[in-house]
């Protein structure tokens, strides 16, 4: 008697978000299916990983991770190429000094330092404010202009801010990054705001926030798997790639952040695999981007992509 496989039947599918420019550039989505199920859809494309960098050194960084960064931390573009060399499919600039209260750096200070990151890497780039949403809607669009036809992904964008940094996304040719607070009708609110400003819903990644292990990752794998599935199922206001920020997570989560102890084990291995298996699960429920801070976890989560995006044999 033969066996056949139950082959799911969908009506949708993932838009296809393409990010940088030239031979580097990073196409995401475009799947018909769920996570790796290569026998019942297409899955054009594999999930990517980024290494995150600041435009500072990061003081609350552990050793175990900022010594990888020896001798770059206080140069945002060469720390930018070393991650390169590491193997990062993007680079997210994250623009900690731009915050009122560590720096309150300028936009023109902010656009100055983007554009040397973007200038030293062929790999595309992403671009994070500081989290304060005023802030990022005064910072951003100074820095889409100075990276105007480089097509980054920039963000956060907001409910509360997403007009002005859409806008300056729209009229420089970038993506946003659209993020909700683990909430998908919200996720799918913003997506709707956005596109009736009209940018194109392929330039609109999706950030619906997320835990790390032990902090939440079965709700954010829940809200994550249920945008994959609600846009096979036809909703395009969920279509678009997912990214996460896996290492932002992770290592502020007390198990990365306690130095070796003897019952705990040596910090820096333990802190690696907390990255890895944050970042592994989250992939796997349809995320597309995971941003990683160290470059062992970024080797093991693509690894781990490489395996999985070999078709299966039925």
């Amino acid at each position: 008697m033969s066996f056949v496989v139950a082959k799911e039947r969908w009506r949708g599918k993932i838009l296809e978000a393409s990010l940088g420019t030239g031979p580097r550039q990073v196409k995401v989505g475009g799947e018909s299916t769920l996570p790796f199920l290569h026998f019942e859809g297409e899955m054009p494309h594999p999930p990517v990983a980024a290494l995150e960098i600041w435009d500072t050194a990061p003081e609350e960084w552990p050793e175990c991770l900022s010594c990888y960064y020896e001798g770059v931390l206080h140069d945002p573009a060469a720390w930018a190429r070393r991650c390169v060399e590491y193997g990062a499919d993007l680079v997210a600039l994250r623009l900690y000094r731009t915050h009122p209260d560590r720096g309150n750096a300028t936009p023109e200070e902010a656009a100055a330092v983007a554009r040397a990151v973007a200038e030293a890497i062929e790999v595309p780039l992403i671009v994070l404010g500081c989290d304060v949403e005023e802030k990022d809607a005064a910072v951003l669009p100074e820095v889409a202009n100075a990276l105007k036809g480089k097509n980054c992904l920039l963000g956060l964008a907001t409910q509360e801010n997403y007009k002005t940094i859409v806008a300056s996304c729209i009229a420089n040719g970038h993506g946003v990054i659209a993020t909700s607070p683990l909430d998908i009708n919200l996720a799918k609110q913003l997506n709707i705001l956005i596109t009736e400003m009209n940018l194109e819903p392929e330039r609109i990644v999706m950030d619906p926030s997320i835990g790390a292990l032990g902090y939440g990752i079965e709700y954010a794998y829940s809200i994550i798997e249920r945008m994959r599935t609600g846009a096979l199922l036809g909703d395009k206001m969920l279509s678009m790639p997912v990214i996460m920020f896996v290492g932002q997570e992770a290592w502020k989560s007390k198990e990365a952040k306690t130095p070796d102890d003897p019952l705990w084990g040596e910090q820096k291995r333990r802190a690696i695999l907390w990255e890895i298996t944050t970042a592994i699960p989250l992939i796997h429920a349809g995320g597309h981007i995971a941003v990683l801070r160290h470059p062992e976890a970024l080797r093991e989560v693509k690894r781990h992509i490489e395996l999985m995006m070999q078709p299966q044999q039925y």
